[in-house]
């Protein structure tokens, strides 16, 4: 795919995450040449429905009329050369159509939660029924957890890459360096308090999202259930019982801050932690690494970027690890192109800065 023409297609634009793809891609300096389609659901009766319809944010100064979602079928995809998938759609949809749009040759980023985990007794939590779970079974070994920092040549290599979660991402990314090097004594636990804006929870309404619930409060949810967790699990390579993670509602539209409390099985120095997550992040364009300067959400948001700052306890026994990004972007959007860079051999933070 290096060498020939790139066309891809988004299903599943209308949502928030759908949104901030369709914007980068339609800016994305390789795909100039051939514009993303969008195809989703359109409307007895219509042939198409404007984009901009739908996100005013995406008008030009004319309006931008030419950029339509056009009603979803495999033959259109088929037609019009499609050669990379991107579904923004609920997991449910992207468990049934993976499967025929591998079998067509695409290749496929896929942002649900469909493909992300390995083990059953993880994927459990979505309550999957597979129409040929032979195939599902196959399909889900093939999957790769689309995070650059950890799987970069696999994703390259991929036909099927799930982008991660937007609560995992900033937690593995914070974790995954000190747990490599096996400094992190697990038994004594590992505690992950994060806190997202609103949109992690989706375009529709409920009530708990809605404004007179979530204004001027903080609340937590998901408390030993989430399905990032998961996530975690596996990625990591850690016990649900070596591990807690709790999620908050936040009141404020988008954006997700992790603070995390490690304990190590022997002290640590300011400058071994430093070197540890410099050396572990090198050659990772989307990541950046604060030292004892603690992110903020307003740091991140807008960006692709995953920051991430370290303090030590005076004994060099604890610490605690801040991490913040836009969850829908690299938390979503911009981590599914960061993918989609990889898989056609481009940089993989084209497009994102």
């Amino acid at each position: 795919m290096q060498n020939g023409q790139i066309q891809t297609a988004v299903v599943g634009v209308s949502g928030y995450a759908g949104m901030e793809l369709a914007r980068l891609l339609l800016h994305h300096p390789r795909l100039a040449e051939a514009p993303p389609l969008f195809v989703g659901r359109v409307e007895e009766g219509r042939e198409s429905v404007p984009l901009v319809s739908m996100h005013p944010q995406l008008a030009n100064n004319h309006g931008s009329p030419e950029i339509k979602m056009l009603p979803f079928s495999w033959e259109l995809l088929e037609e019009r050369g499609v050669n990379v998938l991107l579904l923004a759609t609920p997991h449910e949809q992207s468990r049934s159509w993976v499967p025929e749009a591998i079998a067509r040759g695409l290749r496929v980023v896929d942002l649900s939660g469909a493909w992300r985990l390995d083990e059953e007794i993880n994927r459990s939590v979505y309550k999957f029924v597979d129409e040929d779970p032979e195939r599902a079974a196959e399909l889900q070994q093939e999957s790769v957890y689309g995070m650059p920092e950890l799987h970069r040549e696999k994703i390259g290599r991929a036909r099927l890459v799930a982008n991660p979660g937007c609560y995992a991402t900033s937690i593995i990314l914070a974790l995954k360096p000190l747990i490599a090097r096996e400094w992190v004594n697990t038994e004594h636990g590992i505690i992950c308090d994060a806190k997202s804006g609103v949109s992690g929870a989706g375009k529709l309404p409920t009530a708990k999202t809605h404004f007179m619930y979530a204004a001027d409060n903080l609340s937590a949810y998901g408390v030993y259930s989430h399905r990032h967790t998961g996530e975690l699990l596996e990625q990591l390579h850690l016990d649900a019982d070596e591990i807690t993670f709790t999620p908050h509602l936040l009141p404020i539209p988008r954006g997700i801050l992790s603070t995390i409390y490690v304990t190590f099985w022997e002290p640590k120095t300011a400058g071994q932690v430093n070197h540890c997550y410099q050396k572990f992040f090198a050659g990772s364009p989307m990541v950046r690494y604060f030292g004892s300067q603690l992110p903020q959400i307003q740091y991140s948001v807008r960006t692709n970027y995953c920051d991430i700052g370290f303090q030590l306890s005076p004994d060099g026994r604890r610490g605690v690890i801040v991490s913040c990004l836009d969850n829908l972007l690299k938390g979503a959007a911009g981590q599914a192109v960061q993918n989609m860079n990889l898989m056609c051999g481009w940089n993989e933070s084209e497009g994102l800065v």
